[in-house]
């Protein structure tokens, strides 16, 4: 998959550099506040290419069209493109770039980093489920208790909360808990607590 090779080919670069986010309070400077941006990018990028359920998130966040338009306007800025010129002209960068592409030539290089960066995501993904999971039935273990039963019926029925459940719904994070209670409900004991608990929830609206 394309897709993944650019992945695995950023991953490379990002594996390679050096790069440590400074300490400085955001807005008093906007080239630091650029630079911190893509210090912070490149981090995230390091740990995505240890950690599978880090880079499954990445993926699902790159869904999300309003973390896009916000990832898109900060790229644009002035300052994180002068930030990114500096960069790029740097030894360390050039060098890293060239390793990158040099690896990606490689055809068994590029397949065996494809096959990493495929088992990786979905291994990812798999622990975002099971995480999903997880907090569903610690939610479903919470609502034994009245005072947090009655607190999520008042939170349902607040008209606000009922307008806002339209754009949860296409949150990529939404998804998985849907996911998750869709394959709880196949199991009989877990669905008669749902209906129970859906039942106890109706009442207190």
């Amino acid at each position: 998959m394309k897709f993944l090779k650019a992945i695995a080919s950023v991953g490379i670069l990002f594996l390679s550099s050096g790069v440590s986010a400074a300490d400085s309070k955001r807005g008093e400077n906007k080239e630091q506040d650029a630079l911190n941006d893509i210090q912070t990018g490149m981090a995230g990028m390091q740990q995505a290419a240890k950690d599978p359920a880090l880079l499954a998130q990445l993926i699902q966040d790159m869904q999300d069209p309003e973390l896009m338009a916000e990832a898109k306007k900060m790229m644009e800025s002035p300052e994180f493109k002068k930030q990114m010129k500096k960069m790029e002209g740097s030894k360390d960068f050039k060098e890293s770039t060239k390793k990158a592409r040099e690896a990606m030539k490689d055809p068994a290089t590029a397949a065996r980093m494809e096959a990493q960066m495929e088992h990786m995501l979905t291994k990812g993904q798999d622990q975002l489920k099971d995480n999903a999971k997880n907090q569903m039935a610690d939610a479903m273990q919470a609502m034994n208790n009245p005072d947090v039963m009655a607190q999520a019926a008042k939170m349902m029925s607040d008209p606000d909360f009922q307008k806002n459940m339209a754009k949860m719904a296409q949150d990529p994070a939404f998804k998985n808990y849907m996911t998750a209670m869709q394959d709880m409900m196949k199991d009989p004991d877990a669905k008669k607590r749902m209906e129970r608990m859906s039942e106890q929830l109706k009442s207190a609206m």
